[in-house]
């Protein structure tokens, strides 16, 4: 479960960029939802993997921020284009010795895996930061590890423990006030 440590930094974005005290308590909500997500068995410790979780905490991080820069500068999807273009280019020294061990098939499930991993959720995140904030975008991005779990439960018959299944309600619940809160241009309705 230590993936899913990489989800807090964007809730605490969330709480960072909250002006009202619903919004706070939304991102505070998911935050404390995602924290209970990433409690799982403490049966080894594997300081490299929590490096590594800290290190995709902070990525995801900016990434909320720049999600929401990126959505709001532009009439169209440009920014996304030019960032996913940049990210291939640095990318591509990685990949290039790979190129010839693909098959027809291999290339065929990577077509599918950049629309459905790169393509489509980027382009949505991006639409979202355009009509909302950094912070409502942030808040909702933690139903992704609460997806990933009943994903894994679903799919792969995963085990997911009573504080796993209070995490994924206490991030529901964070979402929905914050659905609930927002009016239609994306701002938290006015009071408290």
């Amino acid at each position: 479960m230590v993936i899913w440590i990489s989800f807090l930094l964007a809730c605490a974005v969330a709480l960072f960029y909250s002006h009202r005290i619903r919004e706070g308590f939304c991102a505070a909500l998911s935050l404390a939802g995602v924290a209970l997500l990433s409690l799982g068995p403490w049966g080894y410790f594997d300081l490299l993997g929590y490096m590594a979780a800290l290190g995709a905490a902070a990525a995801f991080g900016l990434y909320t921020v720049f999600a929401d820069k990126v959505g709001k500068a532009g009439s169209g999807l440009d920014g996304l284009a030019l960032s996913v273009t940049v990210a291939a280019m640095v990318s591509l020294p990685f990949a290039s010795p790979q190129i010839g061990k693909l098959d027809l098939p291999g290339f065929g499930v990577l077509v599918l895996s950049a629309l459905v991993g790169v393509v489509i959720p980027y382009a949505v995140d991006t639409i979202a930061a355009r009509v909302t904030s950094a912070r409502v975008v942030g808040t909702l991005f933690a139903t992704d590890p609460a997806m990933g779990a009943l994903a894994g439960l679903v799919f792969l018959g995963q085990t997911i423990t009573v504080t796993a299944v209070v995490g994924i309600a206490v991030v529901a619940s964070a979402g929905a006030l914050l659905i609930w809160t927002t009016d239609s241009q994306g701002r938290v309705s006015s009071g408290a």
